[in-house]
């Protein structure tokens, strides 16, 4: 069993199927609901896993812009669970403040993304035993117009039409998701709630679908293959883990 901390800024950027996968293969589950106030944990020692979730917000975000949010501390946090050799998975913002902890600047992509829409691996990505089950090409959920900052050592394993970098690893333990596997109907409704107008009323954005289509999608397979690179992970951080 592993323990599992998720870091959640918004009610709406919910877990989705990450927390699904977390409950059915009974690990430990603790939370930072930022949105609640809750705090960022200060030592790292009993975490295996970190997953930053997305939201609104971007890593420059201040707390005077938004005082639940403090883009320090949690690349503070992401640096310290990298440090101990520990596994990170962020989620859109999630993964640009990865990218930030690692000194690489988020920027703007090319696109706003929001719908499903296809990821075509790269060389990189087609040579990742944790992704070698995704296929070539594979639809994904999307909503967001930045993307991660790259180092050196990163690799891009997937792109988009609309995003140069959709999936992006800093090491074999640390991996930033642009884009969204973990939406559900669920997840969908709290994010649609939140931007409805906009995405009726759309006329300038090409990859932006309208609340009927982002609903009329089947997601189990996308979430499937995300429950299958988690198992992976999983897997190789709790080898780390025993022979450490």
């Amino acid at each position: 069993m592993m323990h599992i901390h998720f870091v959640q800024h918004e009610v709406f950027e919910a877990p989705g199927a990450y927390l699904q996968w977390a409950i059915q293969r009974r690990h430990a589950i603790t939370f930072s609901k930022v949105y609640e106030y809750q705090p960022i944990p200060q030592t790292v020692d009993d975490i295996d896993l970190l997953i930053v979730m997305g939201g609104p917000q971007s890593p420059d975000t201040t707390k005077e812009e938004c005082p639940h949010f403090d883009a320090q501390a949690e690349k503070a946090l992401i640096s310290k669970v990298i440090r101990a050799g520990k596994a990170v998975i962020g989620v859109c913002l999630g993964a640009q403040l990865i990218g930030e902890a690692h000194g690489a600047i988020c920027e703007h992509s090319p696109e706003k993304e929001i719908g499903v829409f296809p990821i075509q691996l790269t060389e990189h990505g087609l040579k990742d035993e944790k992704l070698d089950h995704f296929g070539a090409v594979l639809s994904v959920g999307h909503w967001h117009s930045d993307m991660p900052g790259l180092t050196p050592q990163s690799k891009v394993l997937a792109t988009s039409a609309g995003c140069p970098r959709q999936i992006v690893a800093y090491s074999d333990l640390v991996y930033g998701f642009q884009c969204h596997m973990e939406l559900t109907p669920e997840v969908n409704e709290l994010l649609i709630a939140e931007e409805e107008g906009f995405l009726i009323h759309n006329t300038t954005h090409k990859f932006v679908q309208k609340p009927e289509e982002i609903r009329s999608h089947d997601y189990t397979e996308m979430n499937d293959k995300l429950f299958q690179f988690l198992d992976k992970l999983a897997a190789e951080t709790m080898r780390r883990k025993q022979t450490s």
